[in-house]
């Protein structure tokens, strides 16, 4: 099993370096915190906050998972160069139609650095 690496709040990290590397590596959900139940829902997960992931051949983001607890709604591959070779935040929406509570979880897996997980987010389904 891969080893998952997961977000800590940078503000408590202390060397730059260490800030840098959690947070281009992890990625982050961005989505209203209730929805319609059979409604369609956007939910987009992006890679960094505050710094940008390399897109090199060697060291980009593959992909990018969404899942409700355990169960995988979306993902999306990406090719070293889909960003334009620059250091960038790797985006997705994805557009779900949710039936009850979901407890959201992205996960991205860096080609250098293994997999990266988000911190949970709930969001109220009526």
């Amino acid at each position: 099993m891969p080893k998952i690496n997961k977000y800590v709040d940078i503000d408590t990290v202390e060397r730059e370096a260490k800030k840098d590397y959690i947070d281009r590596h992890s990625p982050f959900i961005h989505c209203e915190s209730s929805a319609k139940s059979g409604e369609p829902f956007s939910v987009t997960v992006k890679m960094g906050n505050e710094y940008t992931h390399p897109d090199d051949f060697d060291h980009y983001i593959a992909n990018m998972s969404l899942f409700n607890g355990e169960t995988l709604l979306a993902r999306a591959d990406f090719v070293s160069g889909a960003l334009g070779n620059i250091k960038a935040h790797a985006t997705v929406t994805f557009n779900i139609i949710p039936t009850g509570k979901l407890n959201l979880v992205a996960q991205a897996y860096c080609t250098k650095h293994g997999v990266w997980e988000s911190t949970p987010v709930e969001v109220s389904v009526a």
